[in-house]
């Protein structure tokens, strides 16, 4: 739930920020934060129909659920990023500075190891592979930010426009390969054929 909360705050501080100035590179962190927000409400979704004492089939389904939705989320934030870094070639024009931008970036520096850490170990203790993967893909995210960050220095200081749609698109690979994943995945679960070799 903390990790849901967090996330949330960072899509709306950093998104609005990153319009405001028109940081395609904080536009895209914040969009990639939606898939962290994403994937932490449909695990949380998942886990309390295995909580509830769901059967085999519930359980498969939601988790066949919870997985395309959030490969559906990496695909539009991979168009979204594209669309972002493409435009600010297109204009050229160097974003603006705001300091709430930058603190989002130095807060989450240090909030997704905390959070990473609370999901690794409680994913540990339930046997959840779900949450230990969670807890990679947060971070994960500390990379992001350090390019994201980068990206802003030197547009600001170095007076490098290019600078910030190129950290845009650094993170689109790594989007991309989570989208194709979690597709993989979703594609790989079938409840029905959990439920015949039950009733086998």
């Amino acid at each position: 739930m903390a990790s849901l909360v967090y996330n949330i705050i960072e899509v709306v501080v950093s998104v609005t920020v990153g319009l405001l100035t028109g940081s395609a590179a904080l536009v895209s962190w914040g969009l990639d934060s939606t898939v962290e927000a994403t994937s932490a409400a449909t695990l949380i979704w998942r886990l309390k129909g295995e909580k509830n004492g769901g059967d085999e089939h519930t359980v498969l389904h939601r988790k066949k659920v919870a997985l395309y939705v959030v490969a559906c989320a990496f695909w539009i934030v991979v168009a979204a990023i594209l669309y972002e870094a493409v435009s600010a070639f297109i204009s050229q024009e160097a974003p603006g500075f705001n300091w709430w931008g930058i603190a989002i970036l130095f807060v989450s520096l240090v909030v997704n190891p905390l959070l990473a850490w609370g999901k690794y170990r409680y994913g540990k203790r339930l046997d959840s592979p779900a949450l230990k993967y969670d807890a990679k893909d947060t971070l994960i995210c500390e990379y992001q930010t350090v390019v994201v960050l980068a990206g802003i220095g030197l547009t600001q200081w170095m007076g490098w426009w290019w600078a910030d749609p190129v950290a845009a698109l650094m993170i689109v690979p790594y989007v991309a390969w989570e989208a194709f994943e979690a597709t993989k995945d979703a594609r790989s679960v079938d409840p029905d054929e959990a439920e015949a070799t039950a009733d086998a």
